[in-house]
This record gives structure tokens, C-alpha cells and sequence, in this order.
């Protein structure tokens, strides 16, 4: 995924400016992002304080690392499983 070219406090800036009144469109104008980005950034981070935002990005970056390790946990016991399994059904044959 590409990094985004704006810092965690420039998100919050940007989102806090839409919640004082400031028209959308002309937010998304200034700032060089779309009406998508803002309300996905709205619905991502809406509410948050810059070092709120900054530890939850660190927790989505953990918990894609640990769900990584799971999964090649999981292939590697599957793949073990499969072995032990082969050597049974030649023992018994």
C-alpha cells in the first residue's frame, strides 16, 4: 500500500476544519484530496487526536505482523500434519 503524503497531525488538521463547518468540497480543494479520502479518513480517524492516530496505525502494523505469523504457523503445523499423516498411512499399509 502506498505511504500517505500526509503526516498524521495534517489529517487531523484537515478533519478538524470539516467538523468547524468548512464546506467539503472546498476542503478537499485546498488541502489536493478527494471528497473519497476525506470521508475515509473521517470514518478511519474521526475524533482523534494526532498521537491517537499515530498509535492506532502502530496497532493495524502489529496486528497485520501478528496475523502474518499465524497464518505461516498455521501452513507450517498443516504441512507437519500432512507429513505425520503419510508416514501413518505407509506404516499401516
Amino acid at each position: 500500500m502506498k505511504a500517505s503524503k500526509f503526516t498524521e497531525a495534517q489529517k487531523a488538521f484537515i478533519l478538524k476544519q470539516g467538523e468547524a463547518g468548512t464546506p467539503v468540497a472546498e476542503l478537499c480543494r485546498k488541502a489536493g484530496i478527494s471528497q473519497a479520502t476525506y470521508f475515509n479518513w473521517k470514518k478511519r480517524y474521526g475524533g482523534l487526536l494526532p498521537d491517537e492516530m499515530r498509535r492506532l496505525k502502530a496497532l493495524e502494523d502489529e496486528n497485520g505482523r501478528l496475523k502474518k505469523i499465524v497464518a505461516d504457523l498455521t501452513l507450517d503445523r498443516d504441512m507437519l500434519q500432512d507429513v505425520i499423516r503419510r508416514k501413518l498411512a505407509r506404516q499401516w499399509a
